[in-house]
């Protein structure tokens, strides 16, 4: 097993990621598109958050009870996504170690983080990137 391989080495290079501008109808757009789980929130250049699709479905009542379905438009064109997405956010760099990433998200409550070079995102890595190269190595 590789010891110290960057996390550069496995994370996603084309990243989508939202405007803190951006309508929080936008996301849900997105999300469903591309069926992806997590946002880089962006203001200009700069990271300032992620939102992810379980942070939209703990907003959302449709799937839950019949007929809700504008109440769950309701609550989605009334937030934004600064109200919505998790701001205090811990990146890492592209030469971070594949072992460190892992121990964080074993740690902490979230499944990806936005992997920043000199305050400029370069990519994205989640728990299932971490899952799939250690399956790899065996």
């Amino acid at each position: 097993m590789k010891k110290r391989e960057p996390v550069s080495n496995i994370m996603t290079r084309e990243v989508i990621s939202v405007s803190e501008n951006d309508k929080l109808e936008a996301a849900v757009k997105i999300f469903r598109k591309h069926n992806i789980r997590h946002l880089p929130v962006r203001k200009g250049n700069r990271i300032t958050g992620m939102i992810s699709r379980n942070d939209i479905n703990r907003l959302t009542f449709g799937a839950l009870f019949d007929n809700q379905e504008g109440v769950d438009a309701a609550i989605i064109e009334m937030l934004t996504i600064p109200q919505v997405m998790k701001a205090d956010l811990q990146v890492v760099s592209s030469d971070t170690a594949i072992r460190d990433v892992a121990e964080i998200f074993s740690e902490a409550e979230y499944h990806s983080l936005p992997v920043v070079d000199d305050g400029e995102l370069k990519g994205i890595v989640t728990t299932t990137d971490i899952i799939k190269y250690l399956l790899e190595q065996y």
